[in-house]
Order: structure tokens, then C-alpha cells, then sequence
């Protein structure tokens, strides 16, 4: 039995790659039984396991369905009434050429909700465009502002666009429109698009440029890392620490670690002045190595923190002490990987597995009469 806030919630996931598979290991690490329906000829290989155990893919039953014929789309068609959540990730139009678009699945089930998740989005010029995350965030302004001003923008993670501006909000939708059917009876469709949920992300810094508090030149802004007590510094062995001491209490405190007198510096939010004040926080964190810096910061409200790589941060005591990240399964073994979150009392959420149950088990159950009584 299935544990978590959407125990009992049931998804059908067309295999994709990117912001549905990890809207889909959302679902299924908060309890949704997903069921992931693989064509008989693969796309290109997933990535970047190339079909191996991929931790976005867990928690899934799987199933091998020709859609392009009559007989595949038949048994889908024929299990959407027990299913409260489809997930697709196609091209505008693909779906319904198929047969399988939201008028049609909605006659065989009304309350079904309908997750569809694009690039840049079902309509619009470059509806029918290839892309991927960095083409979407492009056209949002986060990519252009993000950098360094003497060099070209950097690409952000993936995380960013396909999962942030994609995937939660692709997850949200649908958890959104999950309460709505409850409430009404009425499934609905759920247009996320890469595109628009970046640009939500984006809300501040464009409410910031409404007031002038926002420069469109890259690397003078307050939060893009040009501002002396918002910024990395390279430690003498080479490590980094970083610093996002914007209050002024905070900027009072990172000045005492790092012994420097405030009667001797530009005020705080002297802009003209930041790049001669990082230069000098630059110098003096090359004094010390990172380690000699956080306990120096111990018990100071400085807001700085060591930079850690992906090896060391699964290791870091904080992240021990609260299982922030676990042993998951992926690829051929075991490594460690970020847990599951959101956190919920009384219901823990949890990684799913790979293979809850067999498909015939699945099936069996979702189909049978007494299943949602």
C-alpha cells in the first residue's frame, strides 16, 4: 500500500524526457500510483542513463503500448475511467492525431485531469518549435541576466527551466485541478509550458526593473552577484563561501568576521563602490581556507555558507542530520541522492521504487468494481 498525501491517486505518464518524468517522480514519491506507458519503439535514449534505472523514473509501473494502432489506444481508452491523472509531454497536436487529445479521453472519463507539458507552450509562433531548457529560458530574460557582465550569459541548470519553471508547475496544476474534480466533478485540462513558468519565476526581478530597482545590463543588480554581500569568494584552498548578507544587520556582522571596519568602507548600497568592496572581501577571504572561514562565522549572523560540490554536500552535517539526502536507487546500484520533498507529518513521503507491484497486479486493482469504494 502506497503511503503519502496522494495515496490513492492514480496517473497515467506517457514517457518523455525532462519536466515529466520529474512532475511524475513527484506524484509518485508523495504516494500517487503511476502507471508509465512506453512505446514499442523507444524515443531517443533517456538521459542521461540511457534506460537504465533513472532515479526520475521511479515509482512506476510500466507498460508497452502501441498508440499508433487501434488496439493500444482501445486499452488506454478503456482504463482512463480509473484514472484520475494523465501526464503527456508531446508536441501540440500529437495527442489528438493520435486519437487520445482531451475532448477524447475526457468522453471516456470527465473527471480526468489532463496534464500536457511543452517548451514553449500549446499556441503561439513557436508552439511546434524544438527546444530545451536553456532555448525556453532565453526567451524569459533569466538566461540573459544571469552572469557576469564581461562574459556571455551563463547557462543556469536544468533545474531552472525544465524543473522549476516546468515541472512544479506542471505538478502544482495538477494537484490544483485534483482538488477542483473532488469539489465539482469536472476534470480539467492543465497547460504547463517551460516558458511560462520561467517567466513566473521571474516575477521579482521584473517587478524590481518596474521600479529602477532592476538594471538589464548583466552583473550590476543586487542578486545576480555583483553586490559585494551577495557573492561567491575563493578561499586559499581554493575552495568558495558564499555570502548573502543583504540586511543591514547581517552586513554588520559579515564585516566583523571578516575584520574590517565600517567607518572605513562606502555605505552598504553605494553602488558606484561595490566592485572596489568585493575586491577587497575577495582578498581578505584568500587569507584563510574555507573551513578556517565557517568557524569563523560560528555563532555570527552573516548569512555565508560553504559552497559545496556534489560530493561533499550529501556528506555535510546539517544534511546528515535531517536525511536530506538518502541512498537511492540508479543505474546498476545505490548512491546517494536527494530525498524527497516536499515533508508531511503523519504521512511520511519517501522515495517510491522502481516496481511497486506487477502491471497485471495494477491493473487488476484499479479495474476491479470495489476498487474506489
Amino acid at each position: 500500500m502506497r503511503r503519502g498525501p496522494l495515496a490513492g491517486v492514480r496517473v497515467v505518464e506517457f514517457e518523455g524526457v525532462g519536466p515529466v518524468p520529474y512532475a511524475g517522480m513527484l506524484l509518485a514519491d508523495m504516494g500517487a500510483e503511476v502507471l508509465l506507458v512506453r512505446p514499442p519503439h523507444p524515443r531517443e535514449a533517456r538521459m542521461p542513463l540511457h534506460g537504465r534505472r533513472d532515479p526520475l523514473f521511479r515509482g512506476r509501473v510500466e507498460v508497452v503500448l502501441d498508440l499508433k494502432s487501434e488496439a493500444g489506444r482501445a486499452q488506454l481508452l478503456e482504463l482512463l475511467p480509473h484514472v484520475d491523472v494523465l501526464l503527456e509531454g508531446y508536441r501540440p497536436g500529437v495527442m489528438e492525431r493520435l486519437g487520445l487529445g482531451p475532448e477524447a479521453c475526457h468522453a471516456q472519463a470527465p473527471r480526468l485531469i489532463y496534464g500536457r507539458m511543452t517548451g514553449y507552450g500549446q499556441t503561439g509562433p513557436l508552439a511546434q518549435t524544438a527546444g530545451h531548457d536553456l532555448n525556453f529560458i532565453a526567451l524569459t530574460g533569466a538566461l540573459h541576466a544571469t552572469g557576469y557582465a564581461d562574459r556571455a550569459p551563463t547557462p543556469a541548470l536544468v533545474g531552472v527551466g525544465d524543473f522549476a519553471g516546468g515541472s512544479l508547475f506542471l505538478a502544482l496544476g495538477v494537484v490544483a485541478a485534483l482538488l477542483n474534480a473532488r469539489n465539482t466533478g469536472q476534470g480539467q485540462v492543465v497547460d504547463a509550458c517551460t516558458l511560462d513558468g520561467s517567466s513566473s519565476l521571474m516575477t521579482m526581478v521584473y517587478a524590481l526593473q518596474a521600479v529602477g530597482q532592476w538594471d538589464r545590463q548583466r552583473g550590476t543588480n543586487v542578486l545576480d552577484g555583483s553586490a559585494p554581500f551577495g557573492a561567491t569568494y575563493r578561499t586559499s584552498d581554493d575552495g568558495f563561501i558564499a555570502v548573502c548578507a543583504m540586511e543591514p544587520s547581517f552586513y554588520g556582522q559579515l564585516l566583523e568576521g571578516l575584520r574590517l571596519d565600517p567607518d572605513h568602507l562606502p555605505s552598504q548600497w553605494d553602488r558606484a563602490h561595490w566592485p572596489e568592496v568585493q575586491a577587497l572581501f575577495a582578498a581578505r577571504f584568500r587569507e584563510r581556507t574555507r573551513a578556517e572561514w565557517v568557524a569563523v562565522f560560528v555563532g555570527k549572523e552573516a548569512c555565508i555558507a560553504p559552497a559545496l560540490d556534489t560530493i561533499e554536500a550529501p556528506r555535510h552535517p546539517h544534511n546528515v542530520a535531517r536525511g536530506t539526502f538518502v541512498e537511492g536507487v540508479v543505474a546498476e546500484g545505490t548512491a546517494p541522492l536527494p530525498a524527497a520533498a516536499p515533508r508531511f507529518s503523519g504521512t511520511p513521503t519517501s522515495h517510491a521504487s522502481f516496481h511497486p507491484e506487477s502491471l497485471d497486479a495494477l491493473l487488476a486493482r484499479w479495474t476491479s468494481p470495489a476498487a474506489r469504494a
